[in-house]
Parts: structure tokens; C-alpha cells; sequence
């Protein structure tokens, strides 16, 4: 793991954050440019995706950007389905915008940190200086601060995009996984655990030819598992085999936030049911207040570096996986809501 290297580049990070910092005049500039274009990009799920994949375009040394990007779509994908054919007939409008909101908020916070510090490394690059001396403008953790002064003397990738996982794993699992509010109303609720236990959730990267592939989601409210799942789907996104296919899908793929976006492929005559993601929700005007450095209070484990992962296609090929579990939640909601329907009357 390095972990020499990364304990002298913390110590210089910390020590430099603990001097009384003054930026130049140019310093500022930068840091007002990248919070603009950071509020920009952060508007909703469509514009996250995007912002995400286009900056990979132009650095396809920094593959998180691209593993983001394909989330996100999924994230999207989970919003649209409050509002499809099938969850209003089960769930009320007040849980489903308790739902849609714990999407919403994760993929806003991870955005917000996330994103300033693919612009540092961009303009790192283009000047040939690091400037991530500038992380503390906005509230970067020392870890990852630290991770990327590291990958800028090795260009370890893969390193760095676990770092990135484990990072914005523990950027939202207090503002949202452990909220109050959302513990209570989401994480905790007999709904979600019961999708919890019949793996209903899933993470998907699909390809025009009609394929899925990716892992079901369980105990998503650990942050361990969460970094364990966004290492396998990171080793899966860019297995040579496989990340063509991804990658086409992705470049050719409009993200409106339906299903339709790949059932199309994979069931060419079906008709869409879950609805466009900018129809359907507002813009959501979040705020952060007192963001804390999440790294001191919590224990980094050598085994979210274990980049060894047996891709077999039986553990990764989920179009039959996912048709069968679609086909379940249907008949659960059709059966429930007419058992509702024999109560009223």
C-alpha cells in the first residue's frame, strides 16, 4: 500500500494545512474557477453523468471519472423508477421522496468533493505544478489529498482510484447514511430492508448488444461494502474484455435517467415505464455547512486494496439475473397492490 509514502506525504499535508494559508492573487482565481465550474456541473444526476464522463474523455488516466460516470447512471436509473409504473402503486409520495432525496444528496455531496479535485489535477497538468495545496479551499480530505500527491510522483491509477472509492464512500456516510433522517426514513425502514434482502438492487453496466453485467447491492448502509462493491465494479468496468463494450455504450447512450436507456437493447419492443429523470424531479438546491475531514475519525483498511477479483462470467453477467428479479418485484407490487384494493372495498 505504500504505506511510508503516504504517511510522510499526510505529515507535509497536515503540517501545511496547520500554517496560517494566504493564497495569491492567481491562487484565488483558480480556486473561484473551479467552485464555479463545480456548481455548474453539480446541477442534477444528467448533468453529473456527464460532467464525469467528458472529463475522462480528456484524462483517461484518471478511470474513476468513467466508473463514476457509469454509477451515476444507475443512481439515475433508481431515482426515475419512484416515479415509473410500478413503486407508486407500493410506496407513498412522501417515502418515495425520502428515496429520491438519499440519491439526490449522495450523488450532490460526492460531486461537490469529488469534482474540484479532478479540476485541480486537470490544471496541475496543464501548468506542470501541483496545486493541490489548494485542497483545503475546499474542505478535501487529507487523505485523498495525500493520495494524489502520490499518484503525481508514481501515476499509480489504480492505486488512486481506490483511494477515490474509499473516499467518497466516506464522504457521504455520515451526511446521509448515518443522518438522522435518513436512517430513520430510508435505511432503516421495513421497505428497504426487505429489498435489501432479496437483492433487488443492483449496479449495472450494460452494452448495446443487449448484456448486463455488474453485482447486486447488499448492506449498502456499510461503508466496507460500498468500497467493496466499487472496487469490484471498478475491476470489472475496465477488465480488457469487457471495457470496450462499457465504454461504447456510454459514448453512444444519451443518459435521460430512464430504464429505457439500455432495455432498449437488451428488450427491443418494450415500452418505456419509468419516465424521463428532467420531467420528472426538480432542481434540488443543496447546502453544506462545517464540512469535517472525515479521515481522522476513521480507520483506513489494507484490504479495500486487494486488487485481485476472479472475474468469471457466471458472477458477472446479470441479464437473466435481472429479468427474473424485475419480474419478482412486479408480481410482489401487483399482488400488494391489489390485496390493498380487496381492503378498501
Amino acid at each position: 500500500m505504500g504505506d511510508r509514502l503516504f504517511k510522510r506525504n499526510l505529515k507535509e499535508v497536515i503540517e501545511r494545512r496547520n500554517k496560517l494559508q494566504s493564497y495569491s492573487s492567481v491562487e484565488k482565481e483558480i480556486i473561484n474557477q473551479i467552485r464555479t465550474e463545480t456548481d455548474k456541473q453539480n446541477i442534477d444526476n444528467i448533468s453529473r453523468t456527464k460532467a464525469y464522463l467528458l472529463y475522462f474523455d480528456r484524462n483517461r488516466e484518471i478511470p474513476w471519472a468513467f466508473l463514476a460516470s457509469m454509477v451515476s447512471r444507475n443512481a439515475g436509473w433508481n431515482m426515475t423508477d419512484l416515479e415509473g409504473k410500478w413503486f407508486p402503486q407500493i410506496l407513498n409520495a412522501y417515502y418515495r421522496r425520502c428515496l429520491f432525496m438519499s440519491y439526490e444528496r449522495a450523488n450532490w455531496l460526492i460531486f461537490n468533493d469529488a469534482f474540484p479535485q479532478l479540476l485541480l489535477y486537470e490544471i496541475t497538468k496543464e501548468r506542470g505544478e501541483s496545486l493541490f495545496h489548494l485542497s483545503k479551499a475546499f474542505a478535501i480530505s487529507t487523505f485523498i489529498e495525500s493520495e494524489w500527491e502520490i499518484f503525481l510522483s508514481g501515476e499509480d491509477q489504480e492505486r488512486l482510484m481506490i483511494s477515490q472509492i474509499i473516499n467518497e464512500q466516506h464522504i457521504i456516510q455520515k451526511p446521509v447514511i448515518e443522518h438522522p433522517f435518513y436512517k430513520k426514513q430510508v435505511f432503516t425502514s421495513t421497505i428497504y430492508k426487505l429489498q435489501d434482502w432479496f437483492h433487488f438492487s443492483s449496479v449495472l453496466f450494460p452494452v448495446i448488444k443487449g448484456e448486463l453485467y455488474g453485482f447486486s447491492v447488499h448492506d449498502f448502509r456499510k461503508v466496507s461494502k460500498r468500497i467493496e462493491l466499487g472496487t469490484k465494479l471498478a475491476q470489472l468496468l475496465f477488465h480488457p474484455k469487457y471495457y470496450p463494450s462499457f465504454y461504447q455504450f456510454a459514448i453512444t447512450t444519451e443518459h435521460t435517467g430512464s430504464r429505457l436507456d439500455y432495455e432498449q437493447y437488451v428488450y427491443p419492443t418494450k415500452k418505456r415505464d419509468t419516465p424521463f429523470l428532467r420531467t420528472t424531479f426538480p432542481i434540488i438546491r443543496h447546502h453544506i455547512e462545517n464540512q469535517k475531514d472525515w479521515y481522522p475519525l476513521s480507520n483506513v483498511k489494507r484490504r479495500w486494496y486487494n486488487r485481485s477479483l476472479n472475474l468469471n462470467k457466471e458472477n458477472i453477467e446479470m441479464t437473466s439475473w435481472y429479468e427474473h428479479k424485475q419480474k419478482q418485484l412486479q408480481l410482489g407490487i401487483t399482488l400488494e397492490h391489489t390485496f390493498k384494493q380487496w381492503q378498501l372495498h
